[in-house]
């Protein structure tokens, strides 16, 4: 199957057994497939099964970590607001497939930005995507800095004249010099194959914290809160967090064999992906209650085996995921502005690595990973996949022109999507200044 960055798109995740090199030539302009069926669509052979795992491992990211704090957060009400998230991106996933149905050349979110509003279209989607891999690729660094000091609580590196950098931060320092090779590798095709392995990570963090909980002397006794409104804001922030898959449905679509088994792709996806976050969150309230951290792994006692495979686990996949989401956002940029230069791989090395660093910069400027990844969740996500869905479909098919009942009911999701985007951005911005302060 072959990778999802087409036409300057690029997506939150990269779930998808990719070939980074295809995946370069279809970036800069090459044809993807000339051939097409009797619809006007490319065609392909990815079957219905393996469309399925590949949209869940787009949905599988790192929230699974963070979804039991934001069931904290709220409060065990606010689980039923994790419901309305999903369908409401369920319903805005059918959108972009309505959408693709329209016109057969649109084979990326950004074409179907560029077809309801022109070159704009393309850059506000492009915008949106690009800056949510920025910030979900600091958010790695932060992760892996956080779990490695869970496990090496010491551990810290001398700079010079007894000048010593310890703690999280010292970890975020290694990680991103030992990720930067990996960003400056042309062909990742064994990354891409180790980072589609988001379904089988969910699994193992899913089985490890029940068996915290049941084997390990933990239990599941904390009643928690009904709902907390002050947490209220996080917590949806972060619950929309965990649905941003929707740059990857394109490439989903436009690869499957019967792509009128799309909707049904969909609503397989949805259905596991939310049943294990709701899953997660349950167990992790009632196993820690209010002391859940940003991280459920940095709960976990690290005494045990169980509990480092966890940490072990999570991990891993940043690592793997780190260059390949980047990557796409460095193709867009070279393509546009180092492509005709001489010394092109020099200058293509330099800005690589400029990048990594400027990541490990914010990372260590703002240690805050549940309330970066709120953050995200409520500006960029929401964004990317409640509110540029809606505006693209409406304009594409046009429904706007005459009132009924499906234009309503997009209109409810646009004025819900635009309070969440707003209201959790704020709070998100001011819990980052209040730590910056402490």
């Amino acid at each position: 199957m072959e990778g999802e960055q087409i036409n300057g798109g690029s997506v939150k995740t990269v779930p998808l057994l990719v070939n980074i090199n295809e995946e370069k030539h279809i970036h800069e302009g090459d044809q993807f497939c000339d051939e097409r069926g009797e619809d006007g669509h490319l065609v392909s052979d990815t079957s219905f099964f393996k469309t399925c795992f590949n949209g869940l491992n787009a949905l599988s990211g790192v929230g699974i970590l963070s979804v039991p704090y934001a069931l904290s957060s709220g409060g065990w009400l606010s689980l039923i607001l994790l419901f309305i998230i999903a369908i409401l991106t369920f319903y805005t996933g059918l959108l972009m497939k309505r959408c693709m149905d329209m016109d057969p050349d649109i084979k990326s979110y950004p074409d179907i930005g560029e077809h309801a509003f022109g070159k704009t279209g393309r850059t506000i989607v492009s915008i949106t995507m690009h800056l949510e891999l920025y910030m979900v690729a600091t958010g790695f660094l932060i992760l892996e800095g956080d779990n490695l000091h869970k496990l090496l609580p010491d551990m810290s590196i001398e700079i010079i004249n007894g000048f010593n950098i310890g703690g999280t931060r010292s970890f975020v320092i290694i990680v991103g010099l030992i990720i930067l090779p990996t960003v400056w590798l042309d062909n990742m095709n064994i990354l891409s194959y180790i980072s589609a392995t988001g379904v089988i990570s969910s699994m193992v963090l899913l089985v490890s914290v029940f068996w915290a909980g049941t084997f390990d002397g933990i239990g599941f006794h904390n009643k928690g809160r009904l709902i907390n409104w002050k947490g209220l804001p996080t917590a949806v922030s972060l619950y929309a967090f965990c649905f941003c898959a929707h740059p990857v449905f394109p490439t989903l679509y436009t690869s499957m064999r019967i792509q009128k088994q799309f909707s049904q792709v969909l609503q397989v996806c949805f259905l596991i992906s939310t049943f294990s976050y709701a899953l997660m969150a349950v167990l992790g309230y009632l196993m820690f209650g209010s002391d859940l951290t940003s991280q459920i792994t940095l709960n976990l006692p690290t005494d045990s085996i169980n509990s480092k495979v966890a940490i072990y686990t999570t991990l891993i996949n940043p690592i793997a995921k780190y260059a390949l989401m980047v990557t796409p956002m460095l193709d867009s940029f070279e393509a546009r502005f180092i492509s005709q230069r001489p010394y092109r791989r020099l200058l293509s090395l330099v800005i690589r690595t400029t990048l990594v660093a400027s990541t490990i910069v914010v990372a260590l400027s703002l240690p805050f990973f549940g309330q970066l990844m709120s953050l995200v969740g409520a500006f960029l996500s929401i964004t990317g996949s409640v509110l540029l869905p809606c505006f693209c479909f409406l304009k594409i098919s046009g429904i706007y022109e005459s009132i009924g009942l499906e234009l309503i009911f997009i209109c409810c999701i646009l004025l819900m999507g635009l309070i969440i985007m707003i209201v959790g951005t704020y709070v998100a911005l001011m819990d980052i200044m209040v730590n910056l302060s402490q």
